[in-house]
């Protein structure tokens, strides 16, 4: 069987492609694209002409099985979307996973990508992030998202379109509370800038160009615990854990011994 390759693109610099990635392109059979006017213009800038076909977030499953048929057909092929790597908050996941139940060949040609650029021009320091891409539209599916992430000890990092900027800023202000704020855009174009402010300063004017946005992580505040000692206990049982763990976690809320919530958890 042929085989498929995951091909990365510019994402916005037509100089920035791998030779590996024009080889590839140049050699397959045909081209999926996620639009294909779009990949045209990187295509003929290379003077590479291949039959292209699309394949983007509406038909992914449809493009399984034709994708699929010409790979038993010997056809190698080549996944593009319009900017970066197929399935990194693109389309591309759902026929990767397909097909790999199928048991296609499947390789990946690296490129770039806005999410590591973006993190290395920001300069944040803080080793470990916690990439989330765009949010959802509607606000209960944004909080089912976003809100689990909230006390982590990460930065998180979101994609955002000119159309949704200051809505998502408003949006992640409203949930997360003022934090600092690194505001990428235009990626490895002319107009490439990074913005350093807060959620709560962060509305753009003018918003063009595609964003990422790399939100610093909270200070971690403990909570203080509220009720009795009892009711804690009995609070933590109930949401199912075990007496013993539950004693040793109201004791260190409390700053008590083991054996004085003991006492009060015996009577329970």
């Amino acid at each position: 069987m042929a085989k498929l390759y995951l091909v990365g693109t510019p994402i916005g610099n037509l100089g920035d492609i791998s030779m590996r990635a024009l080889d590839t392109l140049r050699s397959v059979d045909a081209i999926a694209c996620e639009d294909t006017r779009h990949s045209l213009k990187l295509l003929n800038y290379y003077d590479i002409k291949k039959p292209l076909f699309a394949c983007h977030k509406f038909n992914e499953k449809r493009s399984i099985d034709t994708i699929y048929a010409m790979l038993e057909e010997g056809k190698d092929i080549a996944l593009i979307t319009d900017a970066g790597m197929p399935a990194v908050s693109d389309p591309g996941a759902v026929v990767v996973e397909g097909l790999r139940q199928k048991g296609a060949d499947i390789t990946v040609v690296p490129g770039a990508t806005a999410l590591t650029s973006a993190i290395a021009l920001s300069g944040i320091c803080q080793p470990v992030f916690t990439f989330i891409g765009f949010l959802p539209q509607k606000t209960k599916e944004r909080d089912a998202l976003v809100l689990p992430f909230k006390n982590i000890t990460t930065s998180l990092v979101f994609y955002s379109s000119p159309y949704d900027i200051n809505k998502d800023i408003q949006y992640l202000y409203s949930r997360l509370g003022d934090r600092v704020l690194h505001i990428v855009r235009e990626i490895t174009k002319i107009h490439e800038q990074h913005i350093l402010t807060t959620l709560k300063e962060g509305e753009q004017e003018e918003p063009k160009g595609e964003y990422v946005l790399i939100v610093e992580c909270g200070e971690v505040v403990e909570q203080k615990p509220e009720g009795s000692i009892s009711d804690q206990l009995l609070e933590l049982i109930k949401n199912g854990m075990d007496k013993k763990t539950a004693i040793k976690q109201v004791a260190k809320a409390n700053n008590l011994t083991k054996d004085e919530v003991y006492k009060i958890a015996i009577n329970l």
